[in-house]
């Protein structure tokens, strides 16, 4: 098997954050890159796995990149960009920080809007120190973008949108956990990623949708949800979401509605959030109306609500949980602390052909 890129991710401030989701879905999952550490000097001295879910995972999270060096028995071989603020671009220290890393000849990964392999001073440096800045988020050239053409109807097995209520809330890390949940239980899912975060994490299939030129974004996602179906046979393809249908500063939920039509939706929702994240004068929406906004705006039914356990205790989590399930008459969990086989029942109650295939539980395991 190949070996990974030993990567640090830089997360200033925000790991364990909303703002810090890169860097979060980082240290649960990663694909491309081996992570060995976290920066964080506000953190420093904690495991990130105990940190985020309360599960040491041996990812120290530490002051400075300095430190990262000297702490660990070999360095990295890149520097990841794990914040995902809503401004998308660099402070004045993020930059020293990065250059600081560049210098010290590992390569950049970036996921933030600001593309850093246009950047004089980053390109020069990394020039000099001979090595590579990717920019994740940049587009692909104009000629190879796709445009919707109905072709998705060619797709037969169930696909599913994990949508939410605000953005930073959990709907890669729930699509991310239905995939490898269902696929344990013999039902073959695939993911398709819409954001940075699932790129970086190695996502197969995906696009960063909020960098994707509006004209050409119903296509990008129907194509790589075409994509999946014809390369993977798979029992059922499951669409990352990103922001909300009903947020007013993204359309990107709109795009995914449109481009994969899915058959069925799962709602994730933070019940102890008041208001949006990034957006501090704008109330939450209610997890009824945001079905109501779904189901209204595409042919599709919310399946199941998934829940985001952010400042609640685990006695208000398990109160949320059960009057979410009485209010709505669908079922409802966290994928995060309750058994993975609660998502995967929202999954297999909707869909029976796909029950008909699963592994029964206690062979699974």
């Amino acid at each position: 098997m190949p070996v990974s890129p030993r990567a640090v991710v830089y997360c200033e401030g925000l790991f364990g954050e909303p703002d810090g989701k890169t860097a979060n879905g980082l240290v649960r999952s990663s694909e491309s890159y081996e992570i060995v550490a976290v920066i964080d000097s506000t953190r420093a001295g904690q495991d990130a796995g105990a940190l985020l879910d309360g599960v040491a995972n041996a990812v120290p999270v530490l002051a400075s990149l300095a430190e990262v060096v000297d702490r660990l028995p070999s360095a990295p071989d890149v520097l990841i960009v794990g914040m995902a603020p809503a401004s998308g671009m660099l402070s004045p220290a993020d930059r020293l920080v990065l250059l600081d890393g560049i210098s010290r000849g590992l390569d950049i990964v970036n996921g933030l809007h600001e593309f850093l392999g246009d950047d004089a001073e980053f390109a020069a440096a990394a020039l000099i120190a001979g090595v590579t800045i990717t920019d994740v988020r940049r587009p692909k050239p104009t000629k190879d973008l796709r445009l919707f053409t109905g072709r998705i109807a060619e797709v037969t097995c169930p696909r599913i949108a994990v949508l939410g209520t605000d953005g930073a809330i959990g709907k890669r890390t729930t699509t991310t956990l239905l995939v490898q949940a269902l696929n344990a239980r013999g039902v073959r899912a695939v993911m398709v990623g819409t954001g940075q975060t699932a790129l970086i994490q190695g996502a197969r299939y995906g696009v960063a949708l909020d960098a994707t030129v509006p004209q050409f974004c119903s296509g990008e996602v129907e194509g790589q949800v075409l994509d999946a179906f014809e390369n993977e046979s798979p029992d059922v393809i499951v669409i990352e979401g990103q922001g909300a249908l009903s947020h007013p500063a993204y359309l990107t939920s709109a795009y995914i509605l449109r481009g994969s039509r899915p058959q069925a939706v799962i709602v994730q929702h933070a019940p102890a959030r008041a208001v949006l994240d990034d957006f501090p004068a704008i109330a939450m929406p209610s997890v009824a109306s945001e079905i109501a906004l779904i189901e209204a705006f595409a042919e599709t039914r919310v399946i199941g609500v998934t829940v985001n356990h952010e400042n609640l205790s685990d006695s208000q989590l398990g109160d949320a949980i059960d009057q979410l399930e009485l209010d709505l008459g669908i079922p409802a969990t966290d994928p995060l602390t309750r058994h993975l086989d609660e998502l995967v029942g929202m999954v297999l109650l909707a869909f029976p052909a796909l029950a008909a295939i699963a592994v029964p539980l206690a062979a699974a395991n």
